[in-house]
């Protein structure tokens, strides 16, 4: 690419005299973590925390700094694992016997907190992980919305169990209880939604959670700090900062960690897994790796295909779990698809998160921008064609996207996981070439299929429902909505969520059983009337 092709994009960054007045925050250096029920004053070392966003100075670009967060050590970290412990006490705490009533009012209490912050949370996920002002509204909003659809699943569930069975001269009251102390572990693309998934359905069940923030987004986080505090009782919620490799270790090492709720890599959740002492007793929600892959064949709607994938492989910058990072295409159609992708690309807004129609912004990946560079090196010496005008073109931490074809199995992009702006666009012949990918592909988390013929989508359907927990049909792969079941196979995930599945998954069925008799009906039935028990009851949750 010559330089003058590449002028507009050096213009991405600005100066701070530049930066819009309302979007600007005020440096953040915390000193305080949630322990106990109270923010501890923190006097140790610190990590700079710095923006994807680069600032035009003297000097040239430097990433803005944000601020500071603390960064605790191992001694630390076991105090806040001590905490959570304490606080469930063996299920015998405030929190684990609290009656499910009493934790959703809790729960509500904290959402009207949150709320309260959300103008800045919304700009801290701008700048601290380059997300645009319409994507971190979404998630903020979506976030909240949520926490409400897990209250409501609770109350339904609770309303199921509120009644006594009978079977074979036995009478039971079967309802959900909680695991135990639970480390959840988020990633930095959804630094709030993807984390609360796991973390809300876990804390509503009544179980103590040890969080531990993640490695960007984590001074979006601290403005709820207050709101875990005031919602609450002491130990139920504590956070975690510093480095995973120091600190996570001897929490897991020591065994009293009960659910390990990580969202990341496979490699990462299998080491940790494994320095657990009582691996039987420890149970694991992960959502890990996928390469999820779009199908376009020739009977495809080209427009509606291009659409889709511009959202599925380039929605936040392609850094999602459920992003297409794979797309095949018959070859019969194969150069009309690329020329309208292309196309398609090309019209894509670069730019800093709060700018208008802004579609591709800064990475907020050091170790990104040039992973991706030898992503595509390694696909142009094998063959392949960068097909886009400025694809690929890099400035410290922004990418604009590539679409790299003909990409083939020699070559990264068609096996690893790119997580960024890179599409991979794959010809194929036979519509046994994609289905034979996914059959020996270590991952199965969703597939998108594209085409207007029934009997086609029909034969693909049958085989995919059994290699992937999702099959799109003319649409992006994606999450939502929230009530439907996300999980995977393979190396994918373990464990489901959604609404309602999360709820079981951070739960143990559990149920108080007596013989069928007049002395034991009496028994129960004054339990019932005098409310003597949280558990034992048939109270009705409005």
């Amino acid at each position: 690419m010559n330089s003058e092709n590449n002028h507009s994009f050096q213009e991405i960054f600005k100066s701070e005299n530049d930066i819009p007045e309302e979007y600007k925050v005020p440096e953040i250096h915390q000193r305080e973590y949630l322990l106990n029920g109270e923010l501890v004053a923190w006097n140790g070392n610190v990590q700079e925390v710095y923006s994807p966003v680069c600032i035009r100075t003297e000097n040239g670009l430097e990433r803005k700094l944000l601020g500071s967060i603390p960064d605790i050590g191992p001694d630390e970290a076991m105090k806040v694992l001590d905490a959570c412990v304490k606080a469930y006490d063996n299920g015998l705490g405030a929190w684990p016997t609290m009656s499910v009533e009493g934790r959703i009012k809790c729960m509500q209490k904290f959402v009207y907190v949150m709320i309260q912050q959300r103008d800045l949370v919304i700009k801290l996920l701008m700048w601290e992980i380059g997300k645009t002002l319409a994507d971190s509204t979404k998630e903020f909003d979506r976030t909240v919305d949520y926490i409400n659809q897990t209250i409501d699943a609770l109350k339904d569930l609770d309303r199921e169990s509120s009644r006594f069975q009978q079977a074979e001269g036995t009478i039971a009251q079967i309802r959900r209880a909680p695991l135990g102390v639970v480390l959840s572990m988020g990633p930095f693309n959804y630094p709030l939604n993807e984390i609360f998934t796991t973390l809300i359905p876990a804390l509503i069940m009544g179980n103590t959670i040890l969080f531990k923030l993640p490695k960007h987004g984590v001074l979006a986080h601290y403005p709820l700090l207050k709101a875990f505090k005031e919602a609450f009782p002491a130990g139920t919620v504590n956070t975690l900062y510093g480095k995973g490799s120091e600190i996570i270790t001897p929490i897991m090492e020591s065994g009293k960690v009960n659910v390990l709720a990580f969202i990341g890599s496979s490699k990462v959740a299998n080491g940790l897994k494994k320095l657990h002492p009582k691996v039987n007793r420890l149970r694991a929600i992960l959502s890990l790796d996928a390469k999820n892959a779009a199908i376009v064949t020739k009977h495809a709607n080209l427009d509606v295909a291009v659409s889709e994938c511009i959202l599925g492989a380039l929605s936040f910058n392609g850094q999602r779990c459920t992003a297409l990072k794979l797309i095949f295409v018959q070859k019969e159609i194969a150069e009309e698809f690329t020329q309208k992708l292309t196309a398609a690309v090309s019209a894509l807004k670069p730019g800093l998160p709060w700018e208008k129609d802004v579609k591709i912004t800064p990475l907020p990946e050091v170790n990104k921008p040039p992973y991706l560079k030898e992503c595509i090196e390694d696909a142009l010496a094998k063959g392949a064609k960068v097909l886009n005008e400025h694809g690929g073109f890099t400035e410290e931490s922004f990418v604009f996207p590539a679409v790299v074809y003909p990409v083939n199995s020699d070559m990264k992009l068609y096996h690893e996981e790119q997580f960024g702006p890179v599409i991979p666009v794959v010809p194929f012949e036979d519509i046994e070439e994609p289905i034979d990918y996914q059959v020996h592909a270590s991952h199965g988390m969703q597939v998108s299929i594209f085409s207007e013929d029934a009997m086609e989508v029909s034969k693909l359907i049958d085989p995919f429902v059994n290699l992937v927990s999702r099959v799109n049909i003319n649409c992006q792969a994606q999450r939502g909505p929230d009530v439907f079941p996300f999980t995977g196979r393979k190396d994918s995930a373990e464990g489901t969520l959604s609404v309602f599945d999360a709820l079981r998954s951070f739960s143990i069925r559990s149920l108080v059983a007596a013989k069928i008799t007049d002395s034991n009906k009496n028994l129960l039935n004054t339990i019932v009337r005098d409310h003597d028990s949280n558990f034992l009851s048939t109270d009705y949750i409005f």
